[in-house]
């Protein structure tokens, strides 16, 4: 069995399987999606973990595979706003989007992730194994696999390191002195799942050295006009280290495959009785791979030879005194990183004790037999899972759909980013959750597609200065080119707010900090928009921040982003379009000016994916999830513009105060329900499983102390859960009902939004999720386990700017609890939050100094002791509260008592 310290690093914290799925070299379906992940946001991998036939299938977060799509907004899109315009204002539902061609669809696509190689352990000496287990250590992020056969226990460890962007395996002989005896090989792409479709013009290679040290697979993307992969391709190479035995370059029998067009189809190493094989692994890609009429007869290949020297230069650092290579050594100082961004945040849930160190089958097993309550030892266990796998996916960009993982080519949804629901749930837990490289990560993503965000804003609307983010990107484009009149993405407006809440709220919880350059951000195309003045910042302050190596948070991403956030919904009120005091949508030709009572018609909106009933067209006016993301759009850049006080600060915020008196008022129907559109000319459809229209509870927090507003938002959400029956197997629909009801204080609606994906199928045995309840879109996806992590968080803790409430939508079958670290939008570290039946305690360390916090818990309590004394208790129409004064390092420790429960 493993040693002492082997077994508790392997078992410490994380989890396990008692089962594998092997991923066979042909045909392998799905069985890739049961695999253990790991990765450092960049580079990653997925392990079976079968005992003599694993597969490795590495990842790289920007690789993408082009397609003979446009790679720019057609000039006819712009000319079509009047003509919108007015056809939504005459309710003409018939109105179609046209082109240059005469069609009336027009929906082209971005960009798809693919895998990278997928590398194959064929292992010699095969016996019948016992004792089987593979695991996911949550604080080194090592996967593992360990078993039993006639010639001793043999155990394999691999982790991506966050220290040296390299993945590394370790093999060693068994625990009776067998050694190692196996076939390293990389599998044709055309044999993994759903390769084909539009591939053909792939070529590709597989390379082994000749002293066998690297085996390595180089590809070029196929060449289109206008696409910036037309001399692009990508590699991954695996540098092969064997200790005290041999190695060989040897030649399987080739497959034929035309996409190979290496000298050698099949080459792969041969390892012979090694008592350890270390594998590293690094994956890249290149946008200046050459022609693509010469990559058959090419001989060097500079990707190539930089992965080698970049796992060679690992292997160097971490040679020990032997002369071998010191894995231990290797992980010490990524496990340091990783285990800290983990450990920030620690999540208990007294009962099914039982289960409490249950394998995942078990775990899953246990949940799909409880179909009404939440499996408490299954919570903490998906709890912990989602912060892994999102550390692992974070810190170059925001993670895909499917996290950074895929097994197969042409994912669903092309595992693009999506931004008007999922990436948003899949950052839901970033800030409160304590995280540090998500957010760095999400900033280069949303600073990497700014240019083409401004760009949408001029090509769909005529706009300056302001951007409009795309409903989709593929990482390197967020351009406009997805719309017709199913999907008139074109007209979706609330992008730009939604999307730059989140590094909001980062600076809520932390305050102002300096953001690290990264390449990925694409900075030169930023010269412009990393400023509020008219043409941007000058050449010499623009190099002068290059060199500074960092960005301010507040002066140079949140007040310019901010700013021309502002601008758009500045620059889409055009008082020829108005609401009458009655609420009557109007319209008058060359009008100026609203008169007094009137205000603003958002026109055109798109609230996703939904339509008024009787009205067959989604291009709509004043949707509220517009209203609602405009409002507090506009609260931002005012907060910010305050915070930083700039030279004619207060002009600016004038002038969006002005602004947000003039925005649409919300709109209740009948039966008291908060409309999806503020249009006394539509008729609500709730037979959908979208919930744009309650922004104004989540992502915003209008709900929060707006009672009658909340009432409104309950009744809608009621409405939908009745009528909604259409779609009920989205896990992004649960999710996002999750959060909802959050923040609307329904914390059994929390549950029973989670219970769906984790009742029926949403699982897999890795404990990473599917898109649906029922698998039927055939599309692993990780918003549900992210959004789950975002869900638990607001239940046990609401926080906007001064102020906070614990327990704010606790389920009523979440008896006795704990959670530690959750980080409040209030610059507050909220620590050991404890509660049982009787109390609820928790600690408040402040990050910025001078500041009184207004605290409130969810649950009935009658005394509140602050710091050990009995503090004044205040009261307002929304219930009690204290008053406590922070300031920075300081601790202040509350408790509770509460009423009867």
């Amino acid at each position: 069995m493993a040693n002492a310290a082997e077994a508790k690093r392997m078992y410490g914290k994380g989890n396990y399987a008692r089962t594998y799925t092997e991923v066979p070299a042909t045909d392998p379906g799905r069985a890739w999606r049961e695999g253990m992940v790991s990765g450092n946001g960049e580079n990653g991998y997925i392990m079976s973990g079968s005992p003599y036939n694993d597969s490795i299938i590495f990842q790289y977060m920007w690789f993408n595979f082009p397609s003979p799509d446009p790679r720019e907004i057609p000039e006819e899109l712009t000319g079509q706003l009047d003509d919108a315009r007015r056809n939504v204002f005459q309710l003409n539902d018939q109105w179609k989007i046209t082109h240059a061609d005469g069609r009336t669809r027009r929906r082209t696509f971005f960009y798809g992730y693919h895998p990278g190689h997928q590398l194959r352990l064929n292992m010699t000496n095969k016996g019948t194994v016992t004792e089987y287990e593979r695991w996911t250590n949550y604080e080194t992020a090592e996967t593992g696999v360990r078993f039993t056969d006639e010639f001793g226990e043999w155990i394999r460890t691999s982790f991506t390191s966050r220290e040296d962007n390299v993945s590394i395996m370790k093999l060693e002989r068994s625990s009776a002195g067998a050694k190692l005896n196996m076939t390293i090989s990389i599998d044709d792409i055309s044999s993994l799942y759903k390769a084909g479709g539009g591939m053909t013009e792939l070529q590709y290679k597989k390379l082994v050295d000749p002293n066998a040290d690297y085996i390595a697979q180089i590809a070029h993307y196929p060449s289109y006009q206008g696409s910036e992969l037309i001399d692009g391709g990508y590699a991954g190479l695996t540098q092969v280290i064997v200790v005290n035995g041999g190695k060989k370059r040897v030649q399987l029998a080739d497959s034929n495959e035309p996409m190979n067009v290496g000298a050698v189809q099949n080459p792969a190493i041969q390892v012979v009785e090694a008592d350890a094989v270390y594998l590293i692994t690094q994956s890249n890609r290149s946008f200046d791979m050459g022609k693509i009429e010469d990559f058959a007869g090419m001989t060097q290949y500079p990707l190539v030879h930089e992965l080698f020297k970049n796992t060679n230069a690992a292997a160097e650092k971490y040679q020990a005194p032997s002369g071998h290579f010191d894995y231990d050594a290797a992980l010490a100082p990524h496990a340091e990183k990783h285990a800290a961004e983990f450990n920030a945040v620690r999540f208990t849930l007294e009962g099914d004790e039982d289960f409490k160190g249950a394998d995942n089958e078990a775990l899953i097993h246990a949940q799909k037999e409880s179909k009404s309550s939440i499996n408490h030892a299954f919570m903490e266990q998906v709890y912990n899972q989602g912060r892994y796998a999102l550390i692992c996916c974070s810190g170059s960009s925001a993670p895909r759909l499917y996290g950074m993982w895929t097994g197969e080519w042409n994912p669903g949804w092309r595992s693009i980013y999506t931004l008007d629901a999922n990436v948003n749930l899949q950052v839901s837990p970033m800030n409160t959750g304590h995280f540090t490289f998500a957010q760095l990560g999400y900033i280069a993503f949303f600073l990497r597609n700014a240019s083409d965000f401004e760009y949408n804003a001029r090509m769909s609307y005529g706009m300056h200065d302001a951007i409009q983010v795309s409903v989709n990107s593929d990482g390197d484009r967020g351009m406009q080119v997805e719309y017709d009149n199913d999907y008139p993405f074109q007209y979706w407006n609330a992008g730009a707010s939604w999307c730059l809440l989140p590094i909001f709220e980062y600076w809520q919880c932390y305050g102002n900090r300096q953001i690290p350059i990264q390449p990925n951000m694409r900075i030169h195309d930023l010269k412009k928009i990393l400023s509020v003045r008219d043409g941007g910042l000058t050449d010499e302050e623009f190099t002068q921040l290059i060199r500074r190596g960092y960005l301010d948070l507040e002066q140079d991403i949140l007040l310019p982003l901010l700013t021309k956030q502002a601008n758009f919904w500045e620059q889409l009120c055009t008082p020829e379009y108005y609401t009458d005091p009655s609420g009557k949508a109007s319209y008058e030709r060359g009008k100026t000016a609203l008169k007094p009572g009137e205000k603003y018609l958002l026109i055109p909106a798109y609230s996703p994916e939904n339509n008024p009933i009787g009205y067959n067209s989604t291009i709509t006016a004043n949707a509220t999830m517009d209203i609602s993301a405009a409002r507090d759009g506009l609260h931002m850049v005012i907060a910010i513009e305050k915070a930083i006080k700039r030279e004619g600060y207060e002009a600016a915020v004038a002038k969006w105060e002005a602004l947000l008196e003039l925005l649409p008022d919300y709109k209740v129907d009948k039966d008291g329900a908060l409309r999806e559109w503020a249009m006394n000319e539509y008729t609500e459809n709730n037979d959908h499983r979208h919930l744009s229209h309650l922004y104004p509870a989540w992502p915003a927090y209008e709900t929060q102390n707006n009672m009658e507003l909340r009432k409104s938002a309950i009744i809608a959400l009621e409405n939908r859960n009745k009528y909604n029956t259409s779609d009920a197997t989205a896990g992004h629909g649960w999710m996002h009902k999750a959060l909802v009801c959050a923040r609307l204080k329904d914390g059994d609606g929390v549950v029973s939004s989670l219970l769906p994906m984790m009742t029926d199928s949403g699982y897999y045995t890795s404990l990473m999720t599917d898109h649906d309840t029922n698998r039927r879109n055939d599309c692993y996806c990780t918003d549900t386990l992210f959004g789950t992590v975002g869900a638990v968080n607001e239940a046990l803790l609401f926080s906007n700017t001064g102020e906070i409430e614990v327990l704010p939508a606790l389920p009523s079958e979440w008896k006795s609890g704990s959670i530690n670290g959750l980080m409040a939008r209030a610059g507050v570290e909220v620590k050991e939050l404890v509660w049982d039946m009787n109390v609820v305690s928790f600690t408040l360390q402040s990050v910025t100094d001078h500041h009184e916090m207004k605290v409130k818990a969810g649950l009935p309590w009658i005394k509140g002791m602050v710091n050990g004394k009995e503090a004044e208790v205040h009261d307002d129409e929304l219930g009690q509260y204290l008053r406590i004064p922070l300031n920075a390092g300081m601790d202040v420790r509350v408790i509770l008592t509460l009423s009867n429960r």
